[in-house]
């Protein structure tokens, strides 16, 4: 049994330790926000946050998130106010959305690390693919987002719509 704390709360899998973890969160956590791209860790559609780090959830496994903390895109913000969701919907850096939580994940956890990244670092820090090509526009929502961070310049764009609970 798998042991490892998902969105602050604790969860135990009873999966087999190599299963990767996109599987434990979509499967048994019913966390579908994390999304299966390729599977081989080309994508990032599956990036979530393991210990603050971004990291591809299609390449860890259960045993090795053993005693870790996840955070998913459902556990950043339940209701959308996290500063990178908010400028990326103000950036209009968001198209099919396949790509979009894995994108807000990479984002999120540069910065942590940063919050006034150079447009060199915020290309290096989100590796994801996204074959609409939104990567302009997310430049500047990132950077956007990390001025609201810092509190400078205006704040986040008017709340979203809450998520549906299931």
């Amino acid at each position: 049994m798998s042991r490892l704390t998902v969105n602050g709360q604790p969860v135990q899998f009873s999966m087999d330790p190599a299963t990767p973890l996109l599987w434990a969160l979509r499967d048994a956590a019913n966390l579908t926000g994390t999304k299966y791209g390729c599977g081989v860790g080309d994508c990032g559609a599956c990036m979530v946050l393991v210990d603050g780090q971004a990291l591809r959830s299609c390449l860890i496994t259960l045993a090795e998130a053993e005693g870790r903390f996840v955070t998913t895109i459902e556990g950043l913000s339940r209701d959308r106010s996290h500063p990178v969701q908010q400028a990326m919907v103000a950036e209009q850096a968001i198209q099919c959305g396949f790509c979009t939580p894995g994108i807000v994940m990479s984002a999120a956890a540069l910065l942590q690390r940063n919050a006034a990244p150079e447009e060199a670092e915020i290309k290096a820090a989100i590796p994801n693919l996204c074959r609409c090509g939104v990567y302009p526009r997310l430049v500047r929502a990132v950077q956007q987002a990390g001025r609201i961070m810092r509190g400078e310049g205006a704040g986040p764009v008017p709340a979203l719509p809450p998520v549906a609970e299931n």
